[in-house]
């Protein structure tokens, strides 16, 4: 490491879902995690995904290990979203395997959304509720069980971290003050698996400053992050290793060392990453 609430096409019920962490299988993975530092926790291998005749995902691996930052990098329309909604077994690839937390998504839903905390670049919530009553409500299987009191604590410093006044109804909020009611949810269930796509949407750099060290602090607790974000910045700072996605595939994966390569040592992320997109895909196209 280096440093409710729905996104399109996610009810709310399926987002209170994706926040529910059970501690059973929690203590019993993150056993198995000390025991085998390199698990897998991601995993697809060969995914396609087509809607009518649009190609989405044409072949897709990728692998996210136990304990790291992940980035999931792309221009809109490369397949990152659709990556993200078949982890969350929101979708059906058309072909290939897939894997999270040890689970085919679809096959469990319950059990695999236990384990996670997902935050969409555009949070919906319930207009009539408040910020704090609509993350009780996310957090309710925690603020009952065995590990209420370390919930409470990190919900009472994530909303005073992130300055959100969790009295004011949600359809007063502002869309950075959406996503923090969504990024202080997920952080303070203490998930062993987060899914961020496009977090910091609306936020302002204080704010984001915030995020990354929650983040950090994340991974040190033992959780694992896929990151999905359009600021190249803040992915160089906070992702041990990236996959660039280009046109359904992906284009490279590694850290950034490794996808710098010999003769640019001293280039940045976004170098690296318009270094992909300016380079033909193949020999047919210019």
């Amino acid at each position: 490491m280096k440093g409710g609430p729905t996104g399109a096409g996610v009810a709310a019920g399926e987002f209170t879902g994706l926040l529910s962490v059970n501690k059973a299988y929690f203590t019993k993975f993150m056993k198995c995690a000390y025991d085998a530092p390199m698990t897998t926790l991601v995993s697809l291998t060969g995914v396609q995904k087509s809607f009518g005749r649009t190609h989405a995902l044409t072949g897709l691996d990728l692998s996210v290990t136990a304990g790291e930052v992940h980035g999931l990098l792309g221009p809109n329309g490369a397949g990152k979203s659709t990556t993200i909604r078949i982890l969350l077994g929101l979708i059906r690839p058309d072909a290939g395997r897939v894997t999270v937390l040890g689970r085919t998504p679809w096959n469990s839903p319950a059990a695999h959304r236990a384990r996670l905390a997902y935050v969409p670049g555009d949070v919906q919530l319930w207009p009539n509720l408040s910020g704090g009553e609509i993350i009780d409500l996310l957090l309710a299987a925690h603020l009952t069980g065995p590990e209420r009191e370390r919930v409470r604590a990190r919900r009472a410093d994530l909303i005073a971290r992130f300055e959100l006044d969790p009295t004011r109804k949600a359809r007063t909020y502002s869309k950075g003050n959406r996503q923090k009611v969504a990024l202080v949810a997920a952080f303070a269930a203490g998930a062993d698996l987060l899914i961020l796509d496009e977090p910091t949407s609306g936020l302002d750099p204080l704010m984001e400053a915030h995020f990354k060290g929650c983040v950090e602090q994340a991974c040190g607790d033992g959780a694992t992050v896929l990151l999905s974000s359009h600021i190249l910045s803040e992915a160089e700072q906070l992702c041990d290793r990236v996959t660039v996605v280009r046109a359904g595939a992906v284009a490279a994966t590694g850290t950034l060392e490794e996808l710098r390569g010999s003769n640019a040592s001293g280039a940045t992320l976004e170098d690296v990453f318009l270094g992909f997109y300016t380079a033909p895909t193949d020999a047919g196209e210019r």
